[in-house]
């Protein structure tokens, strides 16, 4: 018969012993390798992120530069991730393999997010500070992050392409998926018209010359640099050659003279040019003494005839 051990004679284990052996594990050495240098890297990418306001004044500049910090960051998790597990990734990547092809199945929209944040800074569809159409939405792109793209929106049921104060974020996906309309890319200016009716028997003559001095004087400012800009994209792209200085035409219709002034404009300053316009040429037309006048739609009543009515007995 075997030897019978009793309950008070079974071996104890001592904490303290358990406690140093459950310390000089190589895994838990190196899981608490990792959480600290995790801990100094966000540390240290937290307080140069502060630092930029007092070093870099330019808002573009800083936005940029704490952009960078962060992906920096990043990679220096991954990096000290690879390298203290270094010994266990050899063995590992068949399993990383099978299980990074059923992420990517699962995670399609992530991952065609993230792609499209690569588009984004590789094939220069947009940056920060530029109005773009993405996914429907109009609005100046504030910050371009790996999965969403945010936009402060302009338009909607505010008139003008004035900000109507929504904060918008859209996939980054949508790259891929719409076309995407840049406001301010490789020209940020934008063409735009005004139509001004004018009654007939005023004197056409005097009405173009007021509308082409008025824009030639208001818009002069646009001129020389959209001409610069404008050259540049000919000589990048196959597209002709076109008018950059204001253009007055004429058309006849049913009931008045209807003259189209066709300029360059900035394209943050739509509204507020054709305000400009407008005013200054109603002065200019008041100037004229009736020699032009601006046509409206009016509706003439025909009386109806008088009815002499006899009755006979």
């Amino acid at each position: 018969m075997g030897e019978v051990i009793s309950m008070d004679e079974a071996p104890v284990s001592d904490p303290g012993s358990l406690l140093a052996s459950w310390l000089l594990d190589p895994l838990v050495g190196k899981l608490v390798f990792l959480v600290v240098g995790l801990l100094v890297l966000m540390t240290l990418v937290k307080l140069l992120q502060r630092s930029l306001r007092r070093h870099i004044k330019e808002q573009e500049t800083r936005y940029r530069v704490r952009k960078l910090i962060s992906v920096l960051g990043y990679i220096g998790g991954f990096l000290l991730l690879g390298v203290v597990f270094s010994d266990k990734l050899g063995g590992l990547t068949v399993a990383f393999g099978v299980a990074g092809a059923g992420i990517a199945f699962a995670l399609q929209e992530v991952v065609a997010s993230v792609a499209g944040w690569l588009a984004i800074f590789l094939a220069r569809f947009f940056k920060t500070g530029d109005r773009v159409q993405l996914g429907g939405i109009v609005g100046d792109v504030i910050d371009i992050g790996v999965l969403r793209t945010t936009l402060m929106e302009c338009g909607q049921w505010v008139k003008g392409d004035l900000y109507n104060g929504r904060v918008v974020m859209v996939a980054n996906s949508f790259v891929f998926k719409e076309p995407v309309f840049n406001y301010s890319g490789d020209f940020p200016f934008l063409w735009d018209e005004i139509t001004v009716p004018v009654k007939y028997g005023s004197d056409i003559r005097l009405a173009r010359e007021i509308l082409e001095r008025v824009a030639g004087e208001l818009l002069s400012g646009f001129a020389g640099d959209a001409k610069s800009a404008w050259a540049s994209l000919v000589n990048r792209y196959m597209v002709e050659d076109a008018r950059i200085d204001p253009m007055v035409t004429l058309i006849a219709n049913d009931n008045w003279l209807e003259f189209t002034v066709r300029y360059v404009v900035d394209y943050k300053r739509r509204r507020a040019s054709k305000d400009r316009l407008f005013t200054r040429i109603l002065e200019e037309l008041e100037r004229t003494g009736g020699r032009v006048s601006l046509a409206s739609a009016t509706f003439h009543l025909v009386e109806a005839p008088v009815f002499d009515v006899r009755i006979a007995k």
